[in-house]
């Protein structure tokens, strides 16, 4: 634990918070990708399966069961929750996010730190995070405005990722044997996912103005 990785789980704990806000005080989904929320449900449990294995903290537990249970929360409130299902954006949130999880898998199984199942898994979900935001993104060009919670919960998610490299630089410099080479790989390339957001986040706060993306 050190600063950086601790700012990134309060700014990753905060998107999610930001996005359980939003569901719950405007009953309504819109603007929020399921194919999105499904992938990183798919993402907490397969990285988690040494919840009831593998003890390191009580603060590691607890931010296990946190991420695990908003994120099925977070689903099933948009398919099933009566009034928020109703503003789902079906037509918009068509991205064919089936291909990412094949995809990661496969990738998974070929590139891997060890030939185990839980790494294995932890390579697989290393890997689906980092292209899990694409129908978000996705979501969010096609419908061009940006709602203000819908904003910072993307914006969250990003910062996240960004303190994670910053983390992954200090345990580089501070750490012997530091070899977390597929996150770290993985990071950036999830992190350059968000600069296009981040431009157009950055133009719309320095106007004042709502966000929009170009479609």
């Amino acid at each position: 634990m050190n600063i950086f990785r601790f700012a990134g789980d309060m700014t990753h704990l905060m998107s999610i918070l930001v996005l359980l806000l939003k569901i719950y005080a405007t009953k309504s989904c819109s603007g929020i990708s399921l194919k999105t929320q499904e992938l990183y449900a798919v993402v907490f449990l397969a990285r988690y399966l040494d919840l009831f294995t593998d003890f390191i903290s009580l603060y590691n537990t607890l931010m296990k069961l946190v991420f695990i249970g908003s994120s099925l929360a977070i689903v099933w409130c948009m398919r099933y929750h009566r009034a928020v299902k109703r503003s789902y954006d079906h037509e918009l949130d068509t991205f064919r996010h089936y291909l990412l999880i094949l995809s990661s898998f496969v990738l998974a199984l070929l590139i891997h730190e060890k030939f185990t199942v839980q790494e294995i898994f932890w390579a697989f979900s290393i890997y689906l995070e980092a292209v899990a935001i694409l129908p978000q993104l996705v979501l969010l060009q096609r419908s061009g405005n940006v709602d203000n919670l819908t904003g910072q919960y993307v914006f969250f998610l990003g910062a996240y990722r960004g303190f994670y490299i910053l983390n992954w630089i200090y345990r580089y410099f501070t750490e012997q044997h530091f070899s977390r080479w597929i996150a770290c790989i993985s990071g950036l390339v999830q992190t350059a996912l968000y600069a296009d957001f981040f431009y157009y986040y950055f133009i719309s706060w320095k106007n004042n103005a709502k966000l929009k993306l170009p479609s």
